[in-house]
């Protein structure tokens, strides 16, 4: 089954799934067939869901065939391309650029790791391009695509090992 998502706007789409259509935010630069690491575009491209990860200090995860793991606080992504780490879980404090995935403002609270750019990471090609709990006012991402947090966990358990998501270019 795959997820569709087609750009409407600069940093809006729409995501199809399961007979169903939602108003999902984009990168702030929009959509792109090139990415690049910090270029806040959106990657075009069919990629796989990975697993699933969430705040478990503040929700009970979604049933789920994926592979579920709560963040804790000293998680994070490397988004250093020189790190041999790169697009990879971290442990904070880490030497290289990583986000920190534990954040106050509850965009991460629930997330699906995408697979893009890690079979394997190519450094500088993106890193952390996740499906996650958007801001109320659908504002822009820095590349990942994000959903109303309820609409995000409605899907969650529909979501198997075959699922896919399939960004599109305008």
């Amino acid at each position: 089954m795959n997820l569709i998502v087609t750009p409407t706007a600069q940093h809006r789409g729409m995501l199809s799934a399961f007979g169903q259509s939602y108003n999902c935010a984009l990168g702030r630069a929009g959509v792109s067939a090139d990415k690049r690491e910090g270029d806040g575009a959106t990657p075009v491209g069919r990629f796989a869901m990975r697993a699933i990860r969430y705040r478990a200090d503040r929700l009970v995860c979604p049933q789920t065939v994926l592979p579920a793991n709560a963040i804790c606080p000293e998680d994070g992504w490397c988004d250093d391309p020189s790190d041999p780490s790169y697009n990879r879980p971290v442990t904070h404090p880490h030497r290289g650029s990583a986000e920190r995935m534990w954040r106050d403002d509850l965009l991460y609270d629930l997330l699906v790791i995408l697979g893009h750019n890690d079979t394997p990471p190519v450094p500088g090609r993106g890193s952390a391009i996740f499906l996650h709990c958007a801001t109320p006012e659908l504002g822009p991402t820095e590349g990942c695509v994000a959903l109303p947090s309820n609409i995000l966990r409605a899907l969650i358990p529909q979501l198997g090992h075959d699922t896919t998501i399939e960004i599109r270019a305008f």
